[in-house]
């Protein structure tokens, strides 16, 4: 029997931006497809008409973009389907499948009550099932009738075989009072017209997952394979949220991350090969199996997150990461005019060893664009001010001409003369010149600071540090 197609999709909410955790799943779903030759559909699930938000839509897009996520369908939109969830609704009604409920909150209510005191699961207990004493322009919400006898059980690709005992299954609502349809509902008919053939979604669903199965079934739709990816986890072991840090995949965009940094370690929360940490776009694909997919959650650690990102950034070259550091100088205050004095390629050959993301590398720039006004007093503190004058002095008449262009090599050898000369130690003459000219000690070295500010500014900064300290 020849096999159907492989479609899947990534089925976001449009209550908020794209989260880590969303972009993972999206990101498996992206890996199936791509790895088996099959469809990649994006469909948003704007069901929720009052916290969904055009913003949140564009958010969502822009961060699959970002992340290269390409889709090969979409985006689809559920509230463009609400004449086929009422045609299915209709179906359902007519085979004798759903039911309308009268039951009022307040009686519900009641019999959830009734039932927690008896020690009984609360669960609807199918009052309307068979009701016909209402009419029908009374207020009533729809209800599946689900099968109240035998087993659902499903093999999960992931987590294995799950059963689900009916009777504890109630009657599902699948149309509300106001005549919307529900979640689950949508999400079935949306997945069956779509011919979606693996389902691959956060183990929070898991729960939904038989509920959906009884309504394919009661549709005569093909079930779905399910994959349920355990969830992300914070340091303290709790569900990811904003309190562990930016969960928003334009957030990390936005302190300096680059794409390739972010979905390298995505793909490894929950999915291995073997010991391998780093894989490249084109490796995910080839090695992604969803059998290597483990169980247990993941714990989302920012510094694994810092050591994969400044691998991708050592990886480009000085003039790609010049273009890609423009806008974080840009957000940290640095004009275009100050852009334009200093070599920002020559910037980023000296930063780019030491730097995690784009962001620290641009606040590690600043003074390269601006001389410092303050310094470091504890650091300074630490030497005579007669001791700093000297030094200062002593390297600005060192120093070639204005127009003279050096290398850090040469401004090296050039301290270590001077050191021999007055019997100065290295130390004595490196953190004092590095905080005249960077106003601390947390700086490259002063051959690569001194190489990408030139001479003349050079000179300048000593002599305005030796007024300032001296």
């Amino acid at each position: 029997m020849e096999q159907a197609p492989i479609r899947v999709r990534f089925a976001p909410s449009p209550t908020g931006y794209l989260h880590v955790g969303g972009a993972r799943t999206a990101l498996f779903n992206w890996l199936y497809a791509r790895h088996h030759g099959g469809t990649f559909i994006l469909r948003i699930e704007d069901t929720d008409t009052e916290r969904s938000t055009r913003e949140s839509v564009d958010a969502i897009l822009q961060g699959m973009e970002w992340l290269g996520l390409d889709w090969d369908e979409g985006p689809y939109f559920q509230t463009d389907n609400f004449p086929l969830y009422a045609e299915h609704i209709d179906k359902l009604l007519e085979e004798g499948k759903a039911y309308r409920c009268w039951c009022t909150p307040e009686e519900l209510d009641a019999k959830r009550e009734a039932a927690m005191k008896e020690g009984r699961k609360p669960k609807y207990d199918g009052t309307c099932r068979n009701r016909s004493d209402q009419p029908i322009d009374r207020p009533h919400v729809i209800r599946f009738k689900a099968p109240a006898e035998g087993v659902t059980v499903f093999d999960d690709l992931i987590k294995g075989r799950i059963s689900f005992p009916n009777d504890e299954l109630d009657d599902l609502i699948i149309r509300r009072t106001d005549g919307s349809p529900t979640y689950n509902f949508c999400v079935v008919i949306d997945d069956a017209l779509m011919k979606i053939s693996h389902v691959l979604r956060g183990d929070d669903h898991v729960n939904n997952t038989p509920r959906q199965i009884q309504l394919y079934e009661a549709l005569g739709y093909p079930v779905p394979l399910f994959a349920h990816v355990p969830m992300i986890l914070g340091s303290d072991k709790a569900r990811l949220s904003k309190r562990h840090g930016a969960t928003s995949v334009i957030a990390y965009r936005d302190m300096g991350y680059l794409p390739e940094g972010l979905l390298n370690y995505l793909v490894r929360l929950g999915w291995s090969h073997g010991d391998d940490e780093i894989f490249s776009r084109e490796e995910m694909i080839r090695l992604f199996d969803i059998a290597q997919v483990g169980r247990a959650p993941s714990v989302f650690n920012p510094e694994k997150l810092n050591w994969l990102n400044a691998h991708y950034i050592k990886q480009l070259s000085p003039e790609q990461l010049a273009l890609l550091l423009h806008p974080h100088l840009d957000s940290a205050g640095i004009t275009e005019a100050e852009c334009a004095l200093i070599d920002v390629t020559r910037v980023c050959q000296v930063l780019q060893e030491r730097a995690q993301t784009l962001g620290e590398m641009a606040q590690r720039a600043l003074f390269f664009f601006r001389a410092p006004v303050e310094f470091d007093r504890d650091a300074v503190a630490k030497f005579d001010p007669a001791h700093l004058g000297m030094v200062f002095s002593e390297v600005a008449q060192a120093l070639p001409g204005d127009d003279v262009e050096v290398t850090a090599e040469e401004i090296d050898a050039l301290l270590k003369g001077l050191c021999q000369d007055k019997g100065w130690k290295m130390p004595q003459v490196g953190q004092p010149v590095r905080i005249a000219l960077s106003g601390g000690t947390q700086a490259p070295g002063i051959g690569e600071i001194v190489s990408v500010l030139g001479c003349a500014e050079t000179r300048r900064r000593l002599g305005f540090a030796i007024k300032t300290l001296c």
